[in-house]
């Protein structure tokens, strides 16, 4: 049986070799790291899977690291996962900015997100400190383009797309597609 620290760092691979050396093969890190430094579009990936394992450590040396390494990928990247979040291998990002994914969100394998998109809490619970945020988000989810996700307490099924500009505070089943209708407006101007 796997120790917590075996289950982390095969955790780490798994997610390094799907999206870092976008491989088949059996997890290198020569591989890794020489996919890291050559293609600028993996690089997002490789730091933030590596500093959200440091943060799992437990260890307070390791998580200054982890929260350092963090704070470069906002600066650089305009995109902040928080180090709480746990997110399964095959993670896509789209385009960087904008991007914001609260450390409460529990993400399945294959999931695609673009920019613009909040995935976050909606606070309601702050006084009650036994309510913790449940954002739980299936296996195969593609979010769409300034799109929202607010809840304390949410459950996104597998096989789910979410359209551009949509706003979900609300349970969504396995195997749909959601969006927000959206209204278009022209109004002549007069003089």
């Amino acid at each position: 049986m796997k120790t917590s620290q075996q289950h982390h760092l095969s955790h780490l691979h798994e997610c390094l070799r799907r999206e870092v050396m976008l491989s088949q093969k059996p997890f290198s890190w020569s591989k890794t790291l020489h996919r890291a430094v050559k293609c600028h579009s993996r690089r997002y990936n490789f730091w933030w899977r590596i500093a959200s394992y440091l943060y799992s450590k437990n260890n307070i040396i390791l998580r200054v690291i982890a929260r350092y390494l963090q704070r470069s990928l906002i600066a650089k990247y305009g995109t902040e996962i928080q180090l709480g979040a746990t997110i399964g291998p095959g993670m896509v990002v789209s385009h960087h900015q904008g991007i914001v994914v609260n450390g409460a969100s529990v993400i399945g394998h294959s999931f695609l997100i673009r920019q613009n998109v909040t995935i976050g809490i909606s606070g309601r619970n702050v006084k009650n400190k036994s309510i913790k945020p449940s954002l739980i988000i299936g296996d195969n989810v593609s979010i769409g383009a300034n799109s929202c996700i607010i809840s304390d307490d949410i459950v996104i099924g597998n096989n789910v797309t979410i359209g551009a500009l949509s706003f979900i505070n609300k349970d969504i089943p396995s195997n749909h597609t959601v969006f927000s209708e959206k209204n278009t407006l022209l109004i002549e101007k007069r003089d």
